[in-house]
């Protein structure tokens, strides 16, 4: 819940730069592309702006985090059989939203003075996936080298 928050006030700060016009692809750099499928309403992944899938993304999170029988509020209720799965793809899509601002946004992230912000935040991201075995190496791979300087003992 909080990296979902964290992302979305960050992501917040910069949309007048991602735009339809400016974003139309959901990309991490010129090799990746993310198509934005959800499994009931879209079921074929989809090519759409950044912002869009962003929009998608981030509504699908939210009905998550709301669904009490995924997260449920009382306690004594369990979580599901299948919450770790549901929590490693959220957290590999919300990875994709990091990715698309480091890439595609970051001077604006730094004509903002945002970058210790978003930094400290994917650092803590990182640790957290890290230390849980969350999301996969290869979906990790837009931002790895900035991933191994973040967490190297020097830095």
């Amino acid at each position: 819940v909080d990296f979902f928050n964290q992302i979305n006030m960050l992501f917040g700060t910069i949309t007048e730069f991602c735009t339809e016009t400016t974003c139309i692809l959901m990309t991490a750099g010129p090799k990746y592309e993310y198509h934005w499928a959800d499994g009931q309403t879209i079921k074929k992944p989809i090519k759409c702006s950044a912002p869009r899938y962003i929009d998608y993304l981030m509504s699908w999170v939210q009905d998550q985090l709301d669904d009490e029988i995924i997260f449920p509020s009382k306690i004594g209720v369990p979580f599901p059989k299948n919450f770790l799965s549901i929590a490693k793809t959220i957290l590999k899509r919300l990875f994709r939203v990091y990715a698309h601002i480091y890439h595609q946004h970051f001077k604006e992230v730094v004509r903002l003075k945002e970058e210790a912000h978003l930094n400290t935040s994917f650092k803590h991201f990182v640790y957290f996936i890290q230390e849980f075995s969350l999301v996969e190496k290869k979906e990790l791979a837009p931002l790895q080298e900035l991933i191994d300087r973040l967490t190297t003992k020097d830095h």
